[in-house]
């Protein structure tokens, strides 16, 4: 009897110590601090979140503006500005090169950012648009002349090919136009001449016809001397 009571003393759970109490108590107490902190950030986004819908509105009603910057702020912040502003329509960009300096601007549709604007606020300079409209102009301007000077330069180092231009002051422009023609005409066969080119004997067959032909020229040479002698 006493045996089985002992077993069932020592199976049943001894009382927590003094120590095991304390770290429960503290274990209870960090879970409640960190809910409440939860709590705290949920409700602190939500009062963001409602701060910048009033302000984004505020913004659409005003047709005096066109953009609106906003000064540094977190990424979570950020985040919930970029969510605002496309439920509302609006074009939303970042830009900063840290962290700490990153900040948010709006535009209204109709106005959106050119990439050169774009371009200006990634560098951390100010968009100004009569600025930008004059480098505009200058590099049109550049790139204009730059185009003439090789027309120019194309101009002068291509050769004259128009012969009745070259050549009208000289021979009048009916003749120009004439010559023109039979050179550009010759010139498709290369130096050699047009008959030349359309003549489809053998060169065996061409050099018996120039062997006869001079050989009758021969014969023809001698019958004239004994006619006059």
């Amino acid at each position: 009897m006493a045996d089985l009571l002992g077993s069932i003393l020592n199976s049943m759970e001894k009382p927590p110590t003094v120590g095991d109490q304390e770290s429960r108590r503290k274990a209870r107490e960090q879970a409640a601090r960190l809910k409440k902190m939860e709590e705290l950030e949920k409700r602190k986004k939500a009062e963001f979140r409602k701060k910048m819908e009033k302000e984004v509105s505020d913004f659409i009603q005003d047709s005096a503006q066109q953009k609106r910057k906003y000064n540094p702020m977190g990424k979570i912040e950020r985040s919930i500005l970029h969510d605002v502003a496309e439920v509302a329509g609006l074009t939303s960009f970042s830009f900063g090169e840290d962290e700490e300096s990153r900040y948010v601007m709006l535009f209204k549709k109709e106005f959106a950012p050119s990439d050169e604007e774009l371009e200006a606020y990634r560098k951390g300079e100010q968009w100004d648009p009569q600025l930008a409209e004059q480098r505009r102009r200058r590099k049109e301007q550049a790139a204009l002349e730059e185009a003439a000077s090789a027309q120019t330069e194309k101009t002068q180092t291509s050769p004259n090919s128009n012969y009745r231009d070259k050549y009208s002051h000289l021979i009048g422009t009916s003749a120009a136009k004439d010559a023109a023609h039979t050179l550009e005409a010759n010139r498709t066969y290369g130096c050699v001449p047009v008959a030349n080119k359309r003549d489809t004997r053998s060169i065996e067959e061409a050099m018996n016809e120039i062997r006869a032909k001079k050989r009758q020229k021969r014969e023809d040479d001698t019958g004239a001397q004994s006619s006059s002698s």
